[in-house]
């Protein structure tokens, strides 16, 4: 049967790295672990609830999380200037102010800018949900952001969605795949993301896997 393995995790090492650094001992180790998922749903709940204020999607592509004794540092890729950014620190302040009060430990946000937005499954996986719940053809959403990416330079890209596609009554997986996608490869640089949205017919997956580049 098909061996199945999450392509960031096979890749660690080669191409791709960690997106949390630091040291623990043992005992220590799933406390910081928990740590870190709790910072990432922090600032993503905070992003969601001012996403309802305004309109459009988070935009946020990962995460990096360094810690040290006194001190812990997260620097968010994101994509669109969006309420964190909006030109000033304000957003900034406060989403540490609100992040902070959860941890023992003094928290350093930083923000950069991603120069190509589409070329992140991440983003590219909210782009397509937001279609999806605007009740837009899969195909037709599917296609878009294949376009939309195809112009960032990648060398290939597979978009894959699971469920109750347009609310038929029997789940089904539908993918479409353009240019190459050389899962196997190690040395192939390929950004993988896993996204649930929950439509009115239930919970749909989309999966994107993104060739980047070969080293």
């Amino acid at each position: 049967m098909g061996q199945k393995i999450n392509p960031l995790g096979f890749r660690l090492g080669t191409t791709q790295s960690h997106h949390s650094f630091w040291f623990a001992k043992p005992k220590d180790f799933s406390m910081g672990l928990q740590e870190d998922e709790k910072i990432r749903n922090c600032i993503k709940n905070y992003v969601q609830k001012k996403k309802r204020i305004s309109s459009g999607f988070e935009g946020i592509a990962y995460m990096r999380i360094q810690k040290r004794i006194d001190l812990i540092q997260v620097i968010i890729y994101i994509g669109f200037p969006n309420l964190l950014i909006e030109g000033r620190t304000r957003g900034v302040e406060e989403l540490q102010m609100n992040v902070q009060k959860e941890f023992h430990r003094r928290l350093n946000i930083a923000i950069t800018r991603i120069e190509k937005p589409y070329g992140q499954p991440n983003i590219l996986a909210e782009y397509i949900a937001l279609q999806l719940k605007n009740r837009v053809s899969f195909r037709k959403a599917m296609k878009k952001a294949i376009e939309l990416t195809e112009q960032t330079g990648i060398k290939g890209i597979q978009v894959q969605i699971a469920g109750r596609i347009d609310g038929k009554e029997i789940a089904r997986v539908e993918w479409i795949r353009e240019g190459r996608v050389p899962l196997q490869t190690i040395r192939a640089k390929i950004d993988h993301c896993s996204h649930t949205i929950r439509t009115i017919y239930g919970v749909l997956g989309i999966k994107i896997w993104i060739f980047v580049n070969q080293e």
